[in-house]
């Protein structure tokens, strides 16, 4: 009951605030949308190839951003003491924040895939509503990771630094601009450890062999390390900004 009023107030909170809900359900179909404009006049299916990668990085990206400033701004305005106070564990707050998130993480996928198949012509050869579901989990990852690195910054800006350490590495290893197994050895393994290289694995096999047993494995594993986010952030999460 604690979980779903948390969630509650903070999708009340984005309702009201039209530029974070534009960024979260806007930007990633725009961005997608960028990307095929790049290629149209590109001989091949070149859209096809990135595309899927795509609708992993940029939910990821666009939650764990918004969830990681969000958390903070709990944090620095007292908030979350407030919360905290009351009969409310810090878990009861992270659950209500990745529940809210997950439903604003659902409406996020659903255009984005909506527009990818839909408007732009993404070739999917795996079922559409997987390729949904992996979105959603992944966008829920994003959720996760936020949480957990909001408790190591002070401001704001800080936050935002986390993007280059947290993010950008496992948009540079996940697969996207060069297969997995084509990395060097010690990139490889540590590609393997990045639960974003599983989202994009489980997007470009919708849209390959789809072979549903290997996408619900890959899920398996984003599902995991979104777990494994929360209890950190369960266990790491300051009631005010040091």
């Amino acid at each position: 009951m604690r979980t779903l009023a948390v969630a509650g107030r903070v999708l009340t909170q984005i309702r009201r605030d039209h530029r974070t809900l534009a960024m979260l359900l806007v930007v990633p179909g725009l961005l997608i949308t960028l990307l095929w404009w790049m290629f149209q006049d590109l001989p091949g299916a070149t859209f096809d190839r990135f595309g899927p990668g795509l609708l992993a990085i940029f939910p990821f990206m666009v939650m764990f951003l918004v969830t990681s400033v969000t958390t903070l701004r709990e944090r620095s305005s007292g908030t979350l003491e407030r919360l905290l106070s009351m009969p409310m564990g810090k878990l009861d707050f992270l659950l209500g924040y990745a529940l809210a998130f997950g439903a604003i993480a659902a409406v996020q996928s659903a255009i984005a895939v909506g527009v990818s198949v839909g408007l732009l012509g993404l070739d999917v050869n795996g079922p559409v509503w997987l390729l949904g579901v992996v979105a959603i989990v992944d966008a829920v990852l994003g959720t996760a990771l936020g949480l957990f690195v909001s408790a190591f910054a002070a401001t704001e800006f800080q936050a935002v630094q986390f993007m280059p350490l947290v993010v950008v590495p496992q948009i540079l290893l996940c697969g996207l601009f060069v297969a997995r197994e084509n990395l060097p050895g010690v990139l490889e393994v540590i590609s393997a450890a990045l639960p974003l290289s599983y989202a994009v694995d489980a997007m470009q096999e919708l849209v390959g062999r789809a072979d549903e047993s290997a996408v619900w494995a890959d899920v398996g594993v984003v599902v995991a390390f979104a777990l494994a986010g929360l209890a950190l952030g369960a266990a790491t999460l300051r009631r005010r900004t040091a």
